[in-house]
């Protein structure tokens, strides 16, 4: 079965990526089915429904100098759904609560002398200098970041976040990857210093749905349940077999994990080009949301510095979004970013509940099993790449190793890290470029 003689792009994978270069294809007159192999189109933006209100999966915001996604969103006429709030960041160390929004917190973190504290400030600042992210390619993130701040600082704060976020891989971290958490961070503040993030009404979810309607206006088509399994060019056409026929096309977007790709070309590509597919690592993440009859705390964002935990941050989504769109509900992530072979990351909704209830009546002595009414448990195997020192070397060039083969992944963004707001900007810059190629041919 052939599902479309007559497309003439192909785009793998229906997240923020693929329908972003859908949408740019489409609206220039370049016929355009994306395939997706899950039920339903989104990526890493998906949700389910919570008090009759769609929730992500997994916990996301926007920064105010995200201005990629802010385009697009005042493009599809729907900057009335963007909400822009102050928000509370806290950290949890030796058993206490410490707020960490704004410069004052920042003086007031005892777990640091003050000495320390000013050079965490000022640590920061340094960050916000560089301007060339090349001379930080050789260093890991431990060696920059005690540079800049001291053993002390790097131990108290960013030893147990790099622990907690990239686990055996910590010391690989490239400092490029911490910059610009750093550079983005301070530059999404408001004018007292609190820092101020972003939040799209109805979950990310609609803006992904929102997108897709608007390739489908332009005449694109969006494949849902059509896991691609194998691409590969005849007579100057490019093939993509499916779990439901096959796709025939000019040319052939990817945006899946490189190790995906990987698998759908491996019967004839280059097995030096499969290799350098694969040579990129990949973390996975397991993400646990309660649904609650009360908060936990009034903090949006708590990084767990505390070794002994085994959760990167405690994350109350309804300290940024109001619990009233979910039906009253308290929203709680447990996020773990994890090796997908770690035995956590295949344990079930109820054996991880039971896992994880331990640690948060630690650290909320008050909290009862009582006040969870429901919970979830979510898994996504390709989540973070490993951003090592000289990653620029590792990644694959847009083009693949013949004409009309195209990749463009979360992995290939860089110096900045994955996110919707990167995701859009790419995907939409590939999607351009292939429109120009077009209308050279």
């Amino acid at each position: 079965m052939t599902i479309n003689h007559n497309t003439q792009v192909t785009v793998v994978g229906g997240g923020f990526t693929g329908l972003a270069a859908a949408y740019e294809l489409a609206k220039k007159g370049i016929s355009v089915t994306v395939l997706e192999a899950e039920p339903e189109i989104g990526g890493l933006a998906a949700a389910f429904d919570v008090g009759g209100e769609q929730l992500d999966r997994f916990y996301h915001h926007w920064f105010t100098n995200d201005l990629d996604v802010m385009g697009l969103v005042e493009e599809l006429g729907l900057n009335d759904r963007v909400e822009i709030s102050p928000t509370n960041t806290g950290v949890y160390y030796a058993n206490q609560f410490f707020k960490l929004s704004s410069p004052w917190d920042l003086l007031n973190f005892t777990p640091l002398k003050l000495p320390d504290r000013i050079r965490l400030g000022l640590l920061a600042l340094r960050a916000r200098r560089v301007k060339d992210w090349r001379k930080l390619e050789g260093k890991s993130a431990h060696e920059w970041l005690k540079e800049l701040g001291g053993d002390n600082v790097f131990r108290v704060v960013w030893e147990p976040l790099l622990k907690g976020k990239f686990g055996p891989y910590a010391d690989e971290v490239s400092a490029v990857w911490f910059w610009n958490k750093l550079k983005l961070r301070g530059s999404s503040r408001g004018k007292y210093g609190e820092e101020r993030l972003a939040y799209f009404k109805g979950g990310f979810i609609a803006l992904a749905h929102a997108l897709a309607e608007r390739v489908r206006q332009f005449g694109g088509r969006i494949e849902v349940n059509s896991a691609v399994t194998a691409i590969q060019q005849r007579d100057g056409r490019w093939y993509a077999d499916t779990n439901q026929g096959t796709l025939t096309s000019d040319r052939v977007v990817v945006t899946t994990a490189l190790p995906l790709m990987a698998d759908m070309i491996r019967h004839w590509a280059p097995p030096q080009y499969v290799r350098s597919l694969e040579q990129i690592r990949y973390l996975g993440n397991v993400c646990l949301v309660l649904e609650l009859d009360r908060s936990l705390s009034g903090i949006y964002w708590l990084n767990v510095n505390d070794p002994r935990f085994p959760f990167v941050g405690v994350i109350e989504h309804t300290n940024f979004e109001r619990p009233q769109t979910y039906g009253g509900r308290h929203i709680v992530y447990l996020s773990k970013y994890l090796p997908h072979t770690d035995r956590l990351y295949h344990m079930s909704a109820d054996e991880f509940r039971d896992y994880a209830l331990p640690y948060l009546q630690q650290m909320f002595p008050t909290f009862s099993r009582s006040w969870i009414k429901a919970h979830h448990l979510w898994r996504a195997r390709w989540s973070q790449p490993v951003v090592v020192r000289n990653y620029s070397e590792l990644i694959p060039s847009h083009d693949g190793p013949l004409d009309g083969l195209h990749l463009c992944s979360m992995a290939q963004i860089y110096p900045e890290d994955r996110g919707t707001n990167y995701a859009i900007r790419e995907g939409r810059k590939i999607g351009h470029q292939i429109a120009a190629l077009h209308r050279r041919e």
